[in-house]
């Protein structure tokens, strides 16, 4: 028997409350779905579409052979931050402004890191990535909510500023939007840079889908926008403009003072990510035209809307991205959530969608919602229209 000594808590967990906080994924069943034999996967983001460039993987081959198989720079390989920094729309100096991570998720981690003490709160817009709010738990800060309405998913101005108080961090952003599709507009940035400017806080935003923007539009970085560029911290990812990820190539992109202090956390997470990978991306990044990719992604976004409006769902049109987020209401007619005609629709036609209510704070407000992936060959989603029609 093992006895406590004079004064230790008996009960203490072995578990930090921390830790013990975090929330589940909302995906967890439908990542086990999807490995089901003959699921058309239409519900994890993980890009089978654009297709990973050839040049890529030789020179990742290459540089293995070549003995790049050692610590990189932790900041990021040279090459590499000077071909992200030439894909930025606002001036980024490599050296000195730019931080090469593993993935966005550790991009997403450090910045909040960097950024929040606890106690401190960070204000959220929902529905949004499920993993904000647990890298916001994990910084030890408090989420503040802040509700996107339907059909169009914006924020309702008065009620952002509301948020706002003399605890509040940092604010965090994702545009193009998951799972919304929804592009911030120049409005709504300054509208948010004012609140920035008048509170102190900063402007952390996911631009992890900046290559994915249609119909015209140009993806408005948070570092372009006067009150937003002196005060923000840009998360980007070539997971999915290059179809890498299981490269882990993240970056972050700040100004100098805070790139320094985000390079300090960084060290101490991964201190840095594969070598060889990094120097293969820096040498043929260019293999991906981003104008192409977005036309490319554009087309595959409106052969989705098709299918699913045929079907009965109703969805704002995607403006950027790689998600559809429709209403699946006029096919239930309220009566049935979310994941029971997932599973339903899986079982009858083969075909996988992810349920609204793993993008939700409170996941109730996404019963009647399916996010739809559509970063998929034209052939999967063709077959996916044949299978629901025949189902």
């Amino acid at each position: 028997m093992t006895h406590s000594p004079a004064g230790a808590p008996a009960d203490r967990s072995p578990i930090s409350a921390r830790a013990a906080g975090l929330p589940l994924s909302g995906l967890a069943e439908v990542f086990m779905l999807a490995r089901t034999e003959g699921t058309l996967d239409l519900a994890i983001g993980t890009p089978s579409h654009p297709r990973t460039p050839d040049a890529m993987i030789e020179e990742a081959v290459e540089a293995l052979h070549s003995g790049r198989n050692q610590y990189e720079n932790p900041a990021g390989e040279a090459l590499l931050r000077q071909r992200i920094a030439e894909r930025l729309n606002a001036p980024t100096d490599p050296d000195t402004e730019l931080t090469v991570t593993a993935g966005a998720t550790e991009a997403l981690c450090v910045a909040l890191l960097a950024t929040v003490d606890p106690g401190d709160q960070v204000i959220v817009l929902t529905p949004g990535f499920d993993q904000f709010t647990g890298a916001i738990r994990l910084a030890g800060a408090t989420p503040r909510f802040v509700p996107l309405h339907a059909p169009e998913w914006r924020h309702d101005p008065a009620e952002l500023a509301a948020a706002f108080t003399s605890r509040t961090r940092a604010i965090v952003l994702n545009t193009p939007g998951n799972p919304t599709g929804r592009v911030l507009s120049r409005e709504e940035l300054d509208g948010i840079a004012e609140l920035c400017e008048r509170w102190n806080v900063t402007a952390i935003c996911d631009e992890v889908y900046a290559d994915f923007v249609f119909d015209g539009r140009r993806h408005l970085s948070v570092a372009e926008v006067p009150g937003l560029a002196e005060r923000s911290i840009v998360v980007g990812s070539l997971s999915k403009s290059h179809a890498i990820s299981g490269w882990r190539l993240g970056f972050l992109r700040a100004d100098r003072a805070r790139t320094e202090a985000l390079g300090r956390v960084h060290q101490l997470t991964t201190l840095g990510t594969a070598a060889p990978l990094q120097a293969a991306a820096g040498r043929a990044a260019h293999a991906v035209d981003p104008a192409v990719a977005a036309e490319e992604m554009a087309a595959r976004r409106d052969l989705t809307q098709e299918i699913f409006s045929r079907m009965g769902m109703k969805f704002a049109p995607v403006e950027g991205g790689c998600y559809l987020f429709a209403d699946i209401g006029p096919i239930t007619g309220g009566r049935q959530e979310c994941m029971p005609f997932i599973r339903e629709l899986r079982a009858r036609t083969g075909v996988l969608l992810a349920p609204g209510t793993a993008f939700f704070a409170d996941p109730s407000g996404g019963e009647q919602h399916v996010r739809i992936a559509f970063n998929r060959p034209i052939e999967t989603l063709r077959a996916t229209g044949r299978q629901l029609t025949a189902g």
